[in-house]
């Protein structure tokens, strides 16, 4: 694993993997595909952390669930999806 986790930097919002089974109501939910979401690169350190810690590599097209604290609704979330980097 790396020295630096940058996951458990204070300013660093939670990155999660989404289970595959849940993307697709995730989508629906939201009423958007994937080509409409942010993209995040797999080169981005949080995938590689992410990587490391799941032990196998997360593959194009899976979604990323990012977790903010929000000053007015406790949490913001907001998904991306993975791309080449």
């Amino acid at each position: 694993m790396s020295e630096i986790n940058v996951l458990e930097h204070d300013d660093v919002p939670e990155h999660h993997l989404v289970e595959v089974k849940d993307e697709d109501k995730i989508l629906t939910q939201y009423n958007v595909g994937k080509d409409q979401l942010p993209k995040i690169r797999k080169t981005d350190p949080c995938v590689k952390i992410l990587e490391e810690i799941k032990d196998f590599e997360i593959e194009e097209g899976r979604l990323i669930r990012i977790v903010r604290p929000h000053s007015v609704s406790g949490v913001s979330v907001a998904y991306r999806v993975v791309v080449r980097g």
